[in-house]
């Protein structure tokens, strides 16, 4: 089958680690002997990847930094897609040399399409970078127009927006390497938006849910299976209560009946169940939610939270 695979945040970065080169290299080494197993068993692969606190990091970086102009987060994303595709592009190389597979990988900066009408553009609630206190937001505000809010009480943070992901630009080059036998990365960090203007791509100040464009991904290159991979082994309902229960095989209405009733984070697990919905509504053949460790098993149909047509 062809097979997009989105990587959580754990596949690069665990919690309570500090993020070192040679931490996320371990990490991603780890995730990619799972992608080594599938590879193997001949199906054609597409990996795409979050980068939240990657980007986070460079934002500190650029704060912390004097008389050194900062960059935009378009530019912080594709600097980001770079380092990412490279650990992942290195690792599986390194696999593929163990397991004597001929089969090679290239990352692909990839620019999404986003509406420059989005709604969200009004209404910012990505939280980025680092936490700082009230003085220092009412400065950004007041001098960079920027939006700031107070975030759980750990301090005050940017919020941007979050448009809806509506095309892959490269997906013709995406599809061409497939075709060649190439694995591909893109996508990362849900892509670098960018909308048209006067017939002219213009990147923005924007973050894209990883998991929607994960889904537009697997939609732009044909894929059979959608795999979202998390830090669950299983989607769960009731969650933290007695009747708290793991969702296994289940179809788009029974899944779509929980998201209506409220059962799923809206900043966590939403995405990823509408993500995965909607991938298996308009034509793919089923999508998956699960963890690294239950890949195999998945795409296999013996593990994880497995979305199908009713």
């Amino acid at each position: 089958m062809r097979l997009t695979i989105a990587l959580g945040g754990n596949a690069i970065l665990k919690p309570g680690q500090e993020g070192t080169a040679a931490e996320q290299m371990n990490n991603v080494y780890q995730s990619c002997l799972q992608i080594g197993e599938l590879a193997a068993l001949g199906h054609e692969i597409v990996i795409t990847h979050g980068n939240g606190p990657q980007v986070g990091n460079i934002l500190l970086q650029q704060a912390a930094a004097n008389n050194i102009p900062a960059l935009p987060l378009d530019f912080c994303g594709a600097q980001t897609q770079g380092f990412i595709g490279y650990m992942i592009q290195n690792s599986l190389l390194n696999v593929f040399k163990d397991k004597k597979i001929n089969i090679h990988s290239t990352s692909v900066v990839t620019q999404v399409l986003v509406d420059q009408n989005d709604s969200a553009f009004d209404k910012p609630s990505k939280p980025v970078g680092p936490f700082f206190d009230k003085k220092h937001a009412q400065k950004q505000e007041r001098e960079k127009g920027e939006k700031w809010i107070e975030d759980s009480g750990r301090g005050w943070r940017r919020v941007v927006p979050s448009p809806r992901p509506l095309k892959i630009m490269e997906k013709d080059l995406i599809n061409d390497l497939i075709e060649n036998n190439r694995i591909v990365i893109a996508a990362g960090g849900g892509g670098i938006p960018v909308v048209e203007k006067e017939n002219e791509l213009k990147g923005v100040e924007a973050v894209i849910d990883k998991d929607r464009a994960g889904c537009i991904l697997a939609q732009n290159t044909a894929s059979d299976f959608f795999l979202i991979l998390t830090d669950v082994d299983n989607v769960m309902i009731n969650y933290g209560t007695a009747e708290e229960e793991a969702l296994g095989q289940i179809s788009i209405k029974e899944i779509e009946k929980h998201l209506a009733e409220g059962q799923f984070g809206k900043g966590s697990m939403a995405p990823k169940v509408e993500s995965a919905v909607k991938f298996v509504r308009d034509g793919g053949e089923k999508a998956v939610i699960t963890s690294l460790n239950k890949v195999i098993d998945a795409v296999k149909g013996e593990a994880g939270t497995i979305i199908y047509k009713d």
